[in-house]
């Protein structure tokens, strides 16, 4: 076989497509009904049932969810539980909503991290820190400057403070 026809062949093995296959995915039932799906395995005391997971490739379309049987109860009566959410790490005071606003409108309510306001402000011009306070110094035109305070956990105090030098 010659050498440009074997380059050829291997350059078109490059071009067939692989296929993808599904993954095994755990549904997990415990004595009160509470449903957990899983690729780890289910604790002690759970139903499991195996189900395959396929994700269709791109562009495929794929069939809407059946409709229910006539008769069929279509309603659950088990409450939806959150298992997790973000944490900034100063309780959550702001949502993401009231955080973008405050960004847009250019203020550093109390509830906003370090990273909010380096974000917001930049990089500070002086960092201040007493007694386990920081306080982050901008330095603006005009002898002016701004000050944001931090308690311990890195959470803003309050609001920008403008002083006169």
């Amino acid at each position: 076989m010659p050498l440009d026809l074997r380059k050829a062949i291997i350059a078109a093995l490059f071009f067939i497509p692989v296929p993808t296959w599904a993954n095994s995915v755990q549904r997990c039932t415990d004595e009160s009904g509470n449903l957990t799906f899983t690729t780890l395995g289910c604790p002690p005391g759970h139903d499991i049932q195996l189900h395959q997971a396929y994700n269709t490739p791109p562009g495929t379309i794929a069939p809407g969810p059946a409709p229910p049987a006539p008769g069929a109860k279509t309603g659950s009566s088990h409450e939806l539980v959150i298992v997790g959410q973000r944490d900034d790490g100063c309780g959550n005071v702001l949502s993401a909503e009231q955080r973008r606003k405050a960004i847009i409108n250019y203020q550093t309510p109390a509830g906003m991290t370090k990273r909010d306001v380096e974000s917001l402000l930049g990089r500070p011009d002086k960092v201040v820190s007493r007694n386990g306070e920081v306080k982050y110094v901008y330095e603006e035109k005009k002898g002016k400057s701004r000050q944001v305070s931090f308690d311990e956990h890195g959470c803003v105090k309050g609001r920008i403070q403008k002083q006169e030098r």
